[in-house]
């Protein structure tokens, strides 16, 4: 069946393997904050909401994206964890909380969290929190989404294509190729399970 899918962080390094890995079968449509098919900031309810009404009927939902801050203990004050919290975390949260409004009957989400929250590293608290939060989201909710509505979380290690950048803070991790983590995302939404968290490790 061809499903219709929006990724809401399509033109992000995570987001275009899984247009990639989606397209070729479904109609995939890129949301993003500044570009794409559809725009949306998922720190704003009411732009979450415009997104799907603009949307029309769809099958599915990926969302890859959500910014948490690096920083050492230490450093670390009350906002830096609301930051995560309101964007990664929550942000997830509402397009699940609103979508599940606009989706069709038996649709799925697919969220993202992150080894940190396993596995954390030097400078991760926040990101760690925000990770086992979404986690026991996703558990929790997809016991009592209506509509037969299925939710997964992909928990990808760190990628290969981004050791440049975060390498020195994962030092010991077996990195994984994006193609590998994007099929994660492909087992969710075009799956059967639901109140999943696909680790993909090596």
């Amino acid at each position: 069946m061809i499903m219709r899918i929006l990724v809401i962080g399509g033109s992000g390094t995570i987001g275009k393997a899984v247009v990639k890995e989606l397209s070729p079968r479904h109609e995939v449509l890129v949301v993003g904050r500044s570009a794409g098919d559809l725009r949306c900031d998922t720190t704003s309810e009411e732009s979450i909401r415009e997104m799907f009404v603009k949307a029309g009927e769809f099958d599915a939902v990926v969302t890859a994206t959500g910014r948490v801050p690096f920083e050492e203990f230490s450093k670390l004050k009350a906002d830096h964890y609301l930051a995560g919290l309101n964007d990664k975390l929550m942000g997830q949260v509402n397009v699940v909380r609103i979508g599940s409004e606009y989706i069709r009957e038996r649709g799925s989400f697919t969220l993202t969290s992150g080894i940190l929250g396993r596995s954390p590293v030097r400078a991760s608290c926040a990101a760690a929190t925000v990770n086992g939060a979404l986690e026991s989201f996703v558990k929790a909710a997809a016991i009592e989404l209506p509509k037969q509505i299925r939710i997964n979380v992909i928990c990808p290690t760190i990628i290969q294509e981004s050791m440049d950048k975060y390498g020195a803070y994962f030092r010991g991790f077996d990195p994984v190729p994006l193609a590998k983590v994007a099929l994660a995302y492909s087992k969710s939404v075009e799956g059967l399970q639901t109140g999943q968290v696909y680790e993909v490790l090596y």
